[in-house]
């Protein structure tokens, strides 16, 4: 079972209490009408899925179902950091910084 912890409850809960929520940190496009259909198909349904570091959007359903953030490494499955929705991206000194 993973633990997961949520920023808001500051609580370390197991992995049954969240839902995933997408790829974190997406740039929403100022005018989608002046996307092509392929453009904008890539914009919904394209991510960038890496081997390693990834950032992600969680909530919490079970407990406060507030959204947040996540840096989890995608070939352990370990949740390095995560942080409240809203909150830039890490730098990788604050990652390395989290795992310990």
């Amino acid at each position: 079972m993973l633990l997961i912890r949520c920023p808001y409850c500051e609580q370390d809960r197991a992995e049954v209490e969240f839902s995933y929520a997408g790829e974190a940190h997406i740039e929403r496009p100022v005018d989608p009408s002046a996307f092509s259909d392929a453009e904008w198909e890539a914009f919904l349904f394209l991510r960038s899925n890496p081997r390693g570091t990834h950032f992600e959007r969680w909530v919490h359903i079970h407990g406060c179902a507030r959204h947040f953030n996540a840096v989890r490494d995608t070939v352990s499955d370990k949740f390095l950091m995560t942080y409240k929705a809203g909150k830039p991206r890490p730098t990788k000194r604050e990652i390395e910084g989290a795992k310990k």
